[in-house]
């Protein structure tokens, strides 16, 4: 049996103020299966300290649908790929509250998400009145979005509505980013994350895993991400769909998500860490996993192009855990 016990003793140190290091970092992403137990107890130990018992819950509605003009390579929604994907115009505002009021017992947080680069005049318009809404109706969920590259002009404008948090992902490190992007630029994502805080909205930063990028990559990735100092962190996992450029790529195992969530939380111990695409192909009935991995939070129901599980089966993981659903 290898000595782990430097684990322990990093994951001490966090607690006590210090920050992971690249060699660190490493060393995590190259741990042998024999390290699980280690490492899952002190990714626990990490999130206990920084996170307590509460774990945060988010629902999304795919508002608008397709015909997206980004090549991003594992994007159904893009037209430069030929998938079975249902493309619709952005929905009606009572629509989109009516998906929102359906799961208010279950989440704390409902993310309004659309396809494409940006948003058109009308388009603003109508997702203005809809985040409005929340307040109007009397929902207690917090209105979130996606809504692709903005200005700060803009994110004014959500804010005044109502908006509350903005989800903008780096996907992957700035090195590998022209692999699975070529229709705008790392820049342009940094940007709009900046233009979110300037507005005074709280920003959600994450990326997706299994792209066929290096282990350098993802731990370049991390550290891009902190760099953002977003509020939450969601991780994804690919899951390979029909007709996109990364078809034919493998699910990456549970053993290397197990590593890149720990990971996340050595790296970022304070930030929320969120499991959203993926998470049901990769941990499968091993849910749990997720959070003794030092995930906090999660996105319930279905995902944008993909099922998700029940919401009575992901709030019962939590339940028998005996974590806290916060805000």
């Amino acid at each position: 049996m290898n000595d782990y016990k430097w684990l322990l003793q990093h994951a001490d140190r966090i607690i006590k103020g210090d920050s992971c290091g690249r060699d660190v970092a490493e060393k995590i992403l190259h741990l042998k299966k024999d390290a699980l137990h280690v490492l899952l107890y002190a990714a626990t130990e990490l999130r206990c300290h920084f996170k307590g018992n509460r774990v945060k819950t988010c629902s999304i509605v795919n508002a608008k649908s397709g015909r997206c003009s980004e090549d991003c390579s594992f994007c159904a929604q893009s037209i430069h790929h030929n998938t079975d994907l249902k493309t619709y115009n952005l929905m009606h505002p009572d629509e989109i509250l009516a998906a929102a009021a359906a799961e208010e017992l279950f989440s704390k947080r409902f993310s309004i998400v659309t396809a494409g680069k940006g948003l058109g005049i009308d388009d603003f318009q109508s997702l203005k009145k809809t985040i409005a809404g929340f307040k109007e109706k009397g929902l207690k969920q917090l209105p979130c979005g996606s809504f692709g590259i903005l200005s700060t002009e803009q994110f004014l404008g959500l804010k005044k509505a109502g908006l509350k948090r903005y989800h903008h992902n780096l996907e992957a490190s700035r090195k590998f980013y022209p692999e699975i992007c070529t229709t705008h630029s790392y820049d342009d994502r940094i940007r709009t994350i900046n233009h979110a805080k300037e507005a005074g909205l709280e920003t959600c930063v994450g990326g997706i895993l299994g792209l066929g990028e290096s282990v350098k990559d993802r731990i370049d990735l991390m550290y891009e991400i902190k760099g953002c100092d977003p509020d939450s962190v969601p991780l994804n996992f690919l899951v390979p769909i029909k007709g996109t450029s990364l078809e034919n790529s493998e699910i990456i195992s549970t053993w290397e998500a197990i590593k890149l969530i720990s990971l996340s939380r050595f790296i970022m111990p304070d930030k929320d860490i969120k499991l959203g695409a993926g998470r049901l192909e990769v941990f499968k009935d091993a849910q749990h996993l997720v959070f003794l991995a030092g995930a906090n939070g999660m996105i319930i129901g279905n995902l944008l192009t993909v099922k998700g599980r029940s919401l009575e089966d992901d709030i019962r993981v939590l339940t028998d855990l005996g974590l806290e659903i916060c805000a």
